[in-house]
């Protein structure tokens, strides 16, 4: 056992956040993502956190990989679609964006939102795609790793 490590941090995953490079990309993934076949078909690695929700995935990676300060945004949340404005609660953008307020200087200047398929089309370059048990809906963000 390893002190200090959150409980939902497997190896696996320790070993993938410590693979990434400066701006490669990981997404945390909703339990309604097609988490298995997003990774199959774009080549990225699958990790699951079954039972875990993101907003411990996310406190747990922001310990120990930097957001990249390169980029304006480098925590993007999926955004809602039209069709579901007015219609779909989302509080879990407000737990996830004061897990990055807490672990980045930027606070919440490098929190954005992304549309669905936009989100899905950004994904297929993804090193990693963790699939969580977080049951909110529109709850799936994309991290891009910095380097310090």
């Amino acid at each position: 056992m390893l002190r200090g490590i959150p409980n939902c941090l497997s190896p696996e995953l320790i070993k993938v956040i410590w693979e990434m490079g400066h701006g490669d990309t990981i997404v945390l993934a909703d339990a309604f993502y097609p988490s298995a076949a997003s990774a199959k078909r774009n080549g990225s690695i699958l990790l699951r956190c079954d039972g875990v929700r993101n907003t411990e995935v996310l406190d747990a990676i922001l310990q120990f990989m930097p957001l990249d300060e390169s980029i304006e945004k480098p925590a993007l949340i999926m955004d809602l679609q039209e069709c579901d404005r007015g219609k779909v609660a989302t509080p879990v953008w407000d737990e996830y964006k004061s897990i990055v307020k807490k672990h980045d200087k930027r606070g919440l200047d490098c929190v954005g939102m992304i549309e669905r398929f936009a989100f899905y089309e950004a994904a297929k370059s993804a090193y990693a795609v963790i699939a969580t048990g977080e049951e909110s809906l529109y709850g799936c963000m994309i991290l891009q790793k910095g380097c310090k």
